[in-house]
């Protein structure tokens, strides 16, 4: 199965790391966690995170995740930017529950440019 990507703050990979697990904010108010896939990224890094320094992109493989991960239409937090918010016919990666951090492959960081827009980096 293809990876899978999940952007948050550095801040909050390296308390995954220590506890071995990750929970977004989502996890509790909506059930799911947010995954996007590879070319789903740069839309959602740009839409929900412009501005926002010290993120980082969690490189997932799905086969070895313990929660339950399901393809659905995307939920789109009030925070989006309408311009660039993913549209209604995509399919979103969603983990319905934690992430256990041994799924994580790679922790890749993702600088903001100096008007807070995101250019993928190599992954």
């Amino acid at each position: 199965m293809s990876r899978i990507y999940h952007i948050t703050s550095r801040e909050a990979a390296q308390a995954a790391l220590q506890s071995g697990e990750y929970r977004a904010e989502s996890l509790a108010s909506q059930g799911f966690i947010h995954f996007s896939q590879l070319h789903q990224l740069l839309g959602v890094a740009n839409a929900f995170y412009k501005g926002l320094h010290d993120q980082v992109i969690l490189v997932v493989d799905p086969d070895r995740l313990t929660g339950q991960l399901k393809y659905e239409a995307p939920v789109h937090p009030s925070t989006a930017e309408r311009s660039t918010a993913p549209s209604a016919d995509q399919r979103f990666p969603h983990l319905y529950g934690p992430l256990n951090f041994e799924a994580v492959i790679q922790v890749v960081d993702l600088p903001a440019s100096d008007d807070g827009s995101f250019s993928l980096p190599a992954l």
